[in-house]
This record gives structure tokens, C-alpha cells and sequence, in this order.
């Protein structure tokens, strides 16, 4: 089976469980579920037997009548790590075509989002942010060195972190390519 088809097997089974037991914690039947959602209870059943390829917009209604994250719905159940997710959520027809979220992470004012691009032997600094805060990276291209207090941490294409920006922190380029990356600050 290839790749691609058994990440979106996986998500489906993850949505299965999820919307399940949420809909349990939350003493909900289908019928009521459905009620709330907009979601006919049919495709709530096929969605519970991990039988039914759903769209983001259906996820979207369901997440929110079970008061939950669209992120609650997809990650892996028991995650160690509930900032990471790096699941598919969504398959084109034409193979190839993918939406994978990546992580999440808790905003209570906004989201900055910004593109990197750092060359050769460049170093940016950056003083420690407000308690509460968080970064999370996407790399591009190139090898990206993130150093957080005394750790350091080196991230490739395709790579991605997410961390509490809270601590003293800088982006260097180490190497003799340039390195593009996506930051996003959430406040």
C-alpha cells in the first residue's frame, strides 16, 4: 500500500476513535450529534466505523458541536507530544495532492506568519517572549540551527518544531546553502 494512502487510512481511523469518544464524553448519541453538527447521522456512523473519507468542512462542523479542536479529531489518540500532529487531513483525487497538519498550538490573541530566508554564516538573536508564547517552524530548504538557551537542535527540508518561545533563542545558518523556513509566532 503505498504511503500516501495508508497516512489517510491511519487519519481515518484516528477521526473514528476520536469522534467517538468524544461524542461518549460529551453523552451524546448520533442523533443528537447530528442535530447539533449539521452532519446527517448516516455519514456519522460511516465516520465512526472509519468508513467514510470525510471533508475538512464536515470535520469542522463536528469538532465544533462536540466543543473540540478540528486537531482533536485527527491526532493519533494517546499522543506523547499533543502540540505534534503531522497527520493527513485531506486527499486529493490526483495522487500527490495532500493537506498534512502539521501541529497546533493554544493562540489566545493571534498568529503571526512569517518567511524566513537566511544565508550562509547569518545569525538572527532573539530575546526571550512573553510567557505563553510559541514558535513553530516549517523547513524549507537548506539546514536550519535553532538554539534554545544551551540546547541546539538542526532541522533539514521538511522538518518542523514546534517550542515555547519564552527562553532566549536565535536561527543561525550554519552551512553554505541558504535556508528558507516558515515561523509562526502564536500569541
Amino acid at each position: 500500500m503505498p504511503k500516501e494512502i495508508s497516512q489517510r487510512a491511519s487519519v481515518l481511523q484516528h477521526v473514528s476513535q476520536n469522534v467517538r469518544r468524544l461524542r461518549l464524553l460529551a453523552q451524546l448519541s448520533q442523533s443528537a450529534l447530528a442535530e447539533s453538527s449539521g452532519v446527517s447521522r448516516r455519514m456519522l456512523v460511516a465516520i465512526e466505523a472509519g468508513e467514510k473519507n470525510v471533508s475538512l468542512s464536515t470535520l469542522d462542523r463536528v469538532a465544533e458541536a462536540l466543543n473540540a479542536a478540528f486537531s482533536d479529531l485527527i491526532q493519533a489518540p494517546g499522543s506523547p507530544d499533543p502540540g505534534r500532529i503531522n497527520e493527513v487531513a485531506w486527499s486529493g483525487s490526483v495522487s500527490g495532492s495532500k493537506a498534512v497538519l502539521l501541529a497546533k498550538a493554544a493562540a489566545t490573541k493571534e498568529v503571526e506568519l512569517w518567511e524566513w530566508r537566511l544565508e550562509p554564516g547569518e545569525e538572527y538573536v532573539s530575546e526571550a517572549d512573553a510567557e505563553g508564547w510559541s514558535e513553530q517552524l516549517y523547513i524549507i530548504e537548506g539546514c536550519l540551527t535553532l538554539v534554545l538557551d544551551d540546547q541546539v537542535l538542526h532541522f533539514n527540508a521538511s522538518d518542523f518544531y514546534t517550542y515555547a518561545s519564552n527562553r532566549p533563542h536565535s536561527y543561525r545558518n550554519a552551512g553554505d546553502t541558504v535556508v528558507r523556513f516558515i515561523r509562526n509566532v502564536v500569541i
